[in-house]
């Protein structure tokens, strides 16, 4: 018999270890800071936790009754591949009556498995090797990350709590370069709190149309907005077809469990973004499709809007709280994240936050997992009791007075 020499590999090329079997894209990612740090918490008791982006509300009980129903009904089969055709019928009103941004529910809007998809295969349908990616930072953890996955490079822009975190378009225009193609926005910001008016719109809009950029603009927090309405960047004047709007029911609508976002954008994007949607995740499971369409409901919209009423209500304290500690603490205008400055304890936001969790059982995201502009900060989410962030202020303000220089 003759022996198939090409079963096994040489001894002298096999890998050391599985690790050596990854591709280097894949190795060059850190894990999450986020989650590094709440692995630690997992291991203690008595532990006030302001760090997790989540509502503390239970998904309202009629929009869970929508998806019982779906499934005492039997609909339990896959859906259109871009989403349901009421969803995206009933996520194209809402879009249009309260963001006065119109799409087509049948060509521009896909329903994604929550807006993390959305993000995902809006980079991959968009890079190309080399491309560079504009961030402004402190954001979202994941940007960088699949941006590098995509095959692509982030250029970080740094934002300034003197500036309210807002992107300032000096900032922008002096980070572009030839390499230059997609624009990553996110506001109401994560974990900042901050928003953009259309005047801060209106110079970066201009500087997007000089540059034949595209943007990303994540309004996952588009609701969650104190004190003024949420302009898209979408409805900016010839901004439209530049943009790709994604969103989605986490966050408002305290959906975060069920994975539902979307994206929405000129037919051309959407179309490609739907192709690789479709051959990697088929579509959104019907049960979360059917309960979004009843958050979309006026029943859903009035929850919304006291469960925003709620977290409004909160912000005020959290940010006095802070102020009163001696942290300075930029006035979020929206989400539910306050992002004070622990500057003045002469701790790093990696110290204080680990003494914090170690000493008062505190937990908070220390702002340099944000990227440019974080160290320095915390980030603090207010979407919990009231009772607990009362509690979660005073052991942050004992620790404050124990660690702060004399």
């Amino acid at each position: 018999m003759i022996k198939n020499e090409g079963m096994h590999a040489p001894a002298s090329s096999r890998k050391d270890s599985m690790a050596d079997y990854l591709s280097p894209l894949a190795k060059s990612i850190k894990p999450s800071g986020i989650r590094r740090f709440f692995d630690l918490v997992s291991a203690r008791k008595d532990v006030i936790t302001l760090g997790v982006g989540e509502p503390d509300f239970v998904t309202p009980w009629h929009v869970r009754e929508a998806a019982v129903y779906s499934l005492e009904s039997g609909k339990t089969q896959y859906t259109s591949n871009a989403g349901m055709p009421q969803l995206r019928e009933a996520i194209a009103g809402y879009l249009d009556s309260q963001f006065q941004v119109r799409y087509d529910p049948a060509s521009e809007i896909l329903v994604t498995v929550g807006g993390s998809e959305a993000i995902d295969l809006a980079l991959r349908v968009l890079i190309s090797p080399g491309d560079e990616i504009l961030i402004p930072e402190p954001c979202y953890i994941s940007y960088s990350p699949i941006t590098t996955l995509s095959g692509g490079k982030a250029v970080g822009i740094e934002t300034f709590a003197k500036d309210n975190f807002k992107l300032r378009a000096d900032e922008l225009r002096a980070a572009i370069t030839p390499r230059s193609k997609v624009l990553i926005l996110c506001y109401p910001s994560n974990p900042t709190g901050g928003i953009m008016t259309y005047e801060d719109w209106l110079p970066i809009a201009k500087i997007v149309e000089e540059n034949d950029l595209i943007v990303i603009s994540d309004e996952i927090y588009a609701e969650l907005t104190y004190g003024s309405k949420h302009v898209s960047f979408a409805s900016m004047p010839g901004m439209k077809d530049r943009t790709i709007v994604v969103s989605g029911f986490s966050k408002a609508f305290a959906m975060t469990g069920w994975r539902l976002g979307y994206a929405c954008g000129h037919s051309d994007l959407i179309g490609a973004m739907l192709k690789v949607h479709q051959y990697t995740v088929m579509c959104a499971p019907i049960m979360a499709q059917h309960a979004g369409l009843e958050a979309l409901s006026e029943h859903g919209l009035e929850e919304k809007d006291r469960m925003i009423e709620s977290y409004n209500q909160r912000r005020r304290l959290v940010v006095k709280g802070f102020r009163d500690i001696g942290l300075d603490c930029h006035e979020p205008q929206g989400a539910f994240y306050a992002f004070p400055s622990i500057d003045a304890t002469g701790l790093t936001s990696e110290q204080f936050a680990q003494r914090l969790l170690e000493e008062a059982g505190v937990a908070a995201v220390p702002g340099d997992v944000f990227g440019l502009g974080g160290e320095g900060h915390l980030r603090c989410s207010y979407a919990t009791s009231v009772p607990q962030l009362i509690e979660a202020l005073e052991r942050i303000g004992r620790f404050v007075q124990k660690v702060k220089p004399v």
